[in-house]
């Protein structure tokens, strides 16, 4: 009877260790799985901006970037001349063109500061700024500047003087704040999401689109948001302002 007892006790410690190595090699075997999960969901994002370089951007009907723009702390940061030229501008652009996608960014705005993130920009000869094809996403001091005194369309987020934003979730002027933007073409869809929230919906490439132009200051620019395919650009508002983790997912 002891015999048997020592043989079930001996066998009984086998299954365990048993069981526990099986175990231990699904969990060896699941780890690289989300590892390679993770790994090409970050793959799914293309870096335009890591912090340390201009490259694949430049001013707007130029070649290069002026010491205008300066890298600090991982951050692209523009410091408006003293003694502008009369027309001079030094809004940035991509050196790339996007149709479809998901842009994500940080900004930060100083005080009474304006500026603002475009897309569908074309270079054409003739358009002597972002603006007069880019579509643009506010970028502001909504406490400060005077712009956000002249409608919610104006504020921080809005899709400039078409659609204004459903809340005002913007941080202060000097702090930094997240805004991923969505255009989405193929599916009539744009968006806009400032600090974890959704708070920008509009129409693209419709006759709803046509509408919200129709009723805003753009109305007879005759190349304003015509190009679904174009460089992104960030403005140049005569403010100081800083743009950093910049990323796109391409749709």
């Amino acid at each position: 009877m002891r015999n048997l007892t020592l043989f079930a006790f001996c066998a009984l410690l086998a299954f365990a260790c048993k069981d526990k190595a099986e175990k231990a090699q699904n969990e060896s075997e699941a780890e690289p799985m989300a590892s390679a999960e993770t790994e090409m969901k970050a793959e799914e994002w293309t870096v335009l901006f890591d912090g340390t370089s201009f490259d694949g951007w430049k001013e707007y009907q130029k070649d290069g970037v002026s010491e205008n723009w300066k890298i600090e702390d991982g951050a692209m940061v523009f410091y408006p001349p003293e003694n502008r030229k009369k027309g001079e501008i030094f809004d940035l652009v991509t050196e790339n063109e996007y149709t479809d996608f998901v842009l994500s960014l940080d900004w930060k705005i100083s005080e009474g500061g304006n500026s603002g993130v475009f897309w569908g920009v074309n270079e054409e000869a003739g358009l002597g700024k972002p603006y007069h094809s880019g579509p643009e996403v506010q970028v502001l001091d909504n406490e400060r500047h005077p712009d956000a005194k002249n409608g919610t369309t104006h504020q921080a987020g809005a899709l400039y003087d078409m659609v204004a934003p459903s809340e005002e979730v913007v941080n202060p002027a000097g702090e930094w704040n997240t805004m991923v933007i969505t255009i989405n073409h193929k599916e009539h869809k744009g968006s806009v999401e400032l600090n974890g929230k959704k708070i920008v919906d509009f129409p693209l490439a419709n006759e709803a689109w046509n509408a919200l132009v129709a009723k805003s200051k753009f109305a007879d620019w005759e190349h304003f948001g015509k190009f679904t395919t174009g460089k992104l650009g960030l403005q140049d508002h005569g403010n100081q302002v800083a743009y950093r983790n910049i990323k796109i997912k391409e749709l």
